[in-house]
Order: C-alpha cells, then structure tokens, then sequence
C-alpha cells in the first residue's frame, strides 16, 4: 500500500490540508499529532489465581451426550 505524508492544520476541530493537496472522496486517512500526548491504553489481562494449589478447583468435566439431545 502506498504512503504519502501532508503536514495541516487544525482549524475550528477540522483538519485543513494544503491547496494543492487532493485527496479521493473516501480516502482512508490517518493522523499523527507529534507533541501531543493522547489517551491512555487500556490493558485487560486475564485472571490469575492467587495460589496455584487451587488449580484442581476449576478441572473440567466433558459428559458425552447422545446425537438427538432432545433440542
């Protein structure tokens, strides 16, 4: 896929490109803004026991049911 980098500015919350540039409607676009420091990321991790001896607690158990299970 093929880049090209425009520098613009923001004017009344709308980016303004340079006159001569001329982008296709629909043009996927994507802005950096150096300096400034966006939102945070936000990290889900996964649950962790606090003791690993309790491990047993949470054994599956996998039961065989007949092909017609009367659904």
């Amino acid at each position: 896929m093929p880049v090209a980098t425009y520098e613009a500015t923001v004017e009344n919350g709308q980016i303004k490109l340079p006159e001569a540039v001329r982008l296709p409607e629909n043009s996927t676009v994507y802005v950096v803004v150096p300096g400034v420091q966006g939102a945070g990321i936000i990290h889900m991790r996964s649950p962790r026991l606090v003791r690993r001896e309790d491990a047993d607690l949470f054994v599956k158990e996998v039961t065989m049911e007949p092909q017609d299970a009367g659904l």
